[in-house]
């Protein structure tokens, strides 16, 4: 589809970057409008985050039947989730069968890595070329390219000098027969973790099972809790399936766009005995009931996060043999929930094997990476293995990364050098035709439901444009300012950006402090994006 006009690139109505669950469904919904689309990825295959991310251990912490499309009716009937709780390798397997259903693989490209996309303000077009060279046109650019995507290591000295294996989370080695982990790299082996975040507290289980010996090194201990995930048998399936349409509408009232619905009562309004008892009983269900089901003001208020911060603190000491051990593991800088709360199995009873060791980097912190291991401030832990749990540069990372240019040469590191600035999470000031999805801004809900709004609605502006005869729409600076005083104002409602997290980009250094995602309800999100849309796209101009 090269195009003299276009120097020789392939030229297309649309580009879409990524090939996780926004990016293939952005891809189906332009095929079914009419356009050209052709889908960069930069993996070997297509899944997003669930090919990229094959720790063991890695899995839903969303109800497997919530993280869904739900375009389909017959997709929704074909596909029986094997478990609540979806692990990687069967996730992957879903895209895939997804992909292969509806035909997408004749157009996505793999081993794309895209290098730059540069706008051209004379032809209102898209300039977009990958590592390898190979070069694109479109008019619109679909930057689907995730809020946890670009992987961060840690900068420690001697970091390349290590004569064993290592490798950052994202990027565990693939089992060379299947869709998940190689198990062989850890197994029976000296291991060293770095980092004790979500993925970690995930991983850390199988680690401590399989290894013959577990270094977990921990700055900051996170809250967890537990997941009881269980089987879907073959007699559940039918029932399940059947509330799927009560499902998802419990996804589109609740605040994250999960099946979780918080209790309208203030955690004060009650007993203490009756405080303790729905703790007790949010506990024992599975996800993130304890989390999203609980008193609505343990999210907003201090003194109610303090009582449930409390509660969690109470169930690690019941869960770690060693009180002094409990004690590190219990977090001291934030509260329950003030953070993305990482859902687990195991975590807490790994930590009293005896071939586990939690080393605290705070009273001994790391000083260098040696050949044999890791060197802190008191002795060498020598092992074969050093895994990097040390997360990503989330929310603009991945396209900060980008060589992106928009009206007058602007780049998107300049854009955000100062603060992040969007419209609705979905366009950007001084970047024409350029959508993105579940990127800065975006909704802090359960990413396919906040996916398929947000592609279904830049589907739609791109069907008024053609229709319209418009070539060009672009955010405007009001609306930026608007939207992201907004995104603060909700922020501030709660207790999200009162700590140090990835959600405000405190983990990386020199980073502009700032809410990477919208913190709103999920309903209010797409209230948003409606209004826009029936007000014909204001806060957009349209040329």
């Amino acid at each position: 589809m090269s195009d003299s006009k276009s120097g020789g690139a392939k030229r297309y109505d649309a580009i879409v970057v990524g090939a996780g669950v926004a990016g293939l469904y952005q891809l189906h919904t332009l095929r079914e409008a009419g356009y050209s689309v052709r889908l960069l990825e930069a993996g070997t295959g297509i899944g997003g985050t669930w090919y990229w991310n094959r720790y063991p251990g890695c899995r839903f912490d969303s109800e497997s039947y919530t993280y869904q499309y739900n375009f389909s009716e017959e997709l929704l009937e074909e596909w029986n989730w094997t478990e609540h709780f979806s692990p990687q390798p069967e996730t992957l397997r879903y895209l895939n069968y997804a992909a292969d259903k509806f035909d997408w693989h004749k157009d996505i490209q793999l081993n794309a890595r895209v290098k730059s996309a540069i706008f051209d303000e004379a032809t209102n077009r898209w300039d977009i070329k990958t590592d390898d060279g190979e070069r694109f046109n479109c008019q619109f650019t679909i930057m689907a390219t995730g809020i946890l995507s670009a992987t961060q290591m840690p900068n420690i000295e001697g970091i390349d000098s290590f004569e064993g294996d290592s490798f950052h989370t994202s990027r565990w080695p693939h089992d060379p027969n299947g869709l998940g982990a190689d198990t062989s790299v850890y197994e029976g082996k000296r291991v060293a973790v770095i980092g004790s975040g979500a993925t970690a507290v995930q991983l850390i289980p199988y680690l401590g099972e399989g290894a013959k010996q577990l270094y977990v090194m921990q700055r900051t201990a996170n809250w967890a809790s537990p997941l009881f995930n269980s089987k879907i048998t073959e007699v559940e399936q039918p029932a399940l399936k059947a509330r799927y349409p009560e499902i998802f509408d419990a996804c589109e009232e609740s605040t994250g766009a999960f099946m979780h619905v918080v209790d309208p009562r203030s955690i004060f309004e009650v007993s203490d005995e009756e405080r303790e008892e729905q703790f007790e009983r949010l506990y024992k269900q599975p996800g993130f009931a304890i989390w999203l089901s609980n008193f609505r003001d343990i999210m907003t208020d201090m003194k109610a996060n303090d009582l449930i911060s409390e509660f969690m603190a109470k169930k690690i000491r019941e869960r770690v043999n060693d009180p002094k051990l409990a004690d590190k593991l219990i977090p001291n800088h934030h509260g329950f929930g003030q953070r993305r709360v990482p859902m687990e199995t195991n975590y807490y009873e790994t930590y009293n094997r005896d071939n586990v060791k939690l080393v605290d980097i705070n009273d001994t912190p790391i000083e260098r990476i040696t050949p044999k291991g890791i060197k802190t401030s008191d002795r060498e832990y020598e092992v074969d293995l050093i895994v990097y749990a040390t997360g990503f540069d989330a929310g603009t990372g991945a396209m900060r990364r980008i060589d992106i240019r928009g009206i007058g040469g602007q780049t998107i590191q300049d854009k955000w050098s100062e603060a992040l600035r969007t419209n609705m999470g979905v366009g950007i000031e001084g970047f024409p035709n350029m959508f993105t999805h579940d990127g800065p801004h975006a909704a802090f809900c359960n990413i396919p439901r906040c996916a398929q709004v947000t592609v279904d609605w830049a589907t739609d502006l791109m069907n008024h444009m053609r229709d319209k005869g418009y070539e060009r729409v672009m955010a405007t600076e009001e609306a930026e300012l608007e939207w992201t005083a907004h995104a603060t104002e909700q922020a501030d409602k709660t207790l999200l950006s009162k700590t140090k997290s990835w959600i405000m980009g405190d983990n990386i250094e020199g980073k502009p402090r700032d809410l990477l995602l919208y913190a709103g309800p999920a309903p209010l999100f797409r209230k948003k994006l409606a209004d826009c849309a029936a007000h014909n796209y204001e806060g957009f101009t349209l040329e």
